[in-house]
């Protein structure tokens, strides 16, 4: 499950969206993220899985690859569902024992999880085809304006991509940690929940052990190559905005009109009737 994680990764391809500006994927990322928290109807949803649809089209990476991602979060969308479906207030449909399903918390557990997939998925689009570097220029690119107030843009954009990097890194460590303690005899699968923690033990101890080091060396290589943050350095590539990235901006920005375009008159006729 582990190596399912797909978020941090990138796939090279020479896809449409490869091309692009990261300051784009990431200012349209957001705009849709935001989106899906707007309104809860089917045909904004709908038009938000069909925009979702386009994007991954447009990427060329496999559909396989990026759903992947999903079965990390199996156990947080079963958690998600289940509190919507029984805790909700609202119309009862079906009674089970002392549990009541309604209409409304039927309908919430669908929305969310339909939203929470879609974050996972969007999110994943940007790093799949961001290169690590690129959405460092481009955080540090878009967070430039809090400079002025003596905000380290450079450090800060720095450190969320170093980050972003390390998760497939620390996944696929813990997966070799796991899988050698299992060799020795290790148990972390049976038990109650307490034991399955306790189980977890030796596998944090080297872990964390491991992700010390790795961030020993990363931080001697950034010295022995004379890193001293932000302050006067260039780029061998520098940002500059093309054709298509204002295309990508007008086509998010549309979307997000119509999605509130539809949405408020939805919302409209059901308050008239």
């Amino acid at each position: 499950m582990l190596r399912d994680i797909t978020l941090g990764q990138y796939y090279p391809a020479a896809g449409t969206l490869h091309r692009l500006d990261p300051r784009v994927k990431i200012v349209c990322t957001l705009v849709y993220l935001v989106s899906l928290f707007l309104f809860n109807n089917i045909i904004c949803y709908a038009a938000a899985t069909a925009f979702l649809i386009a994007v991954i089209v447009l990427s060329h990476v496999p559909f396989h690859f990026m759903v992947r991602g999903m079965k990390a979060i199996v156990v947080l969308l079963l958690i998600t569902v289940v509190f919507n479906l029984f805790l909700t207030q609202g119309t009862p449909l079906v009674h089970i024992w002392k549990l009541t399903i309604t209409e409304q918390g039927l309908r919430t557990a669908a929305f969310m999880a339909i939203r929470l997939m879609y974050l996972i998925i969007g999110a994943s689009v940007m790093t799949l085809t961001t290169t690590p570097n690129a959405l460092t220029d481009g955080l540090e690119e878009l967070l430039k304006p809090l400079s002025k107030m003596k905000v380290p843009v450079h450090e800060i954009a720095m450190m969320m991509s170093i980050a972003l990097r390390f998760i497939p890194i620390l996944m696929e460590e813990t997966d070799k940690i796991m899988k050698a303690q299992m060799a020795r005899g290790a148990d972390l699968e049976s038990g109650n929940i307490f034991q399955r923690a306790r189980a977890m033990v030796p596998i944090l101890v080297p872990l964390f052990i491991s992700a010390f080091r790795r961030a020993n060396d990363l931080a001697m290589a950034m010295e022995a190559r004379c890193y001293h943050g932000g302050d006067g350095r260039t780029k061998m590539k520098p940002l500059s905005y093309r054709r298509k990235d204002y295309t990508a901006y007008t086509v998010t920005a549309a979307y997000l009109a119509a999605m509130i375009v539809i949405g408020n008159k939805i919302h409209f006729h059901l308050w008239i009737f």
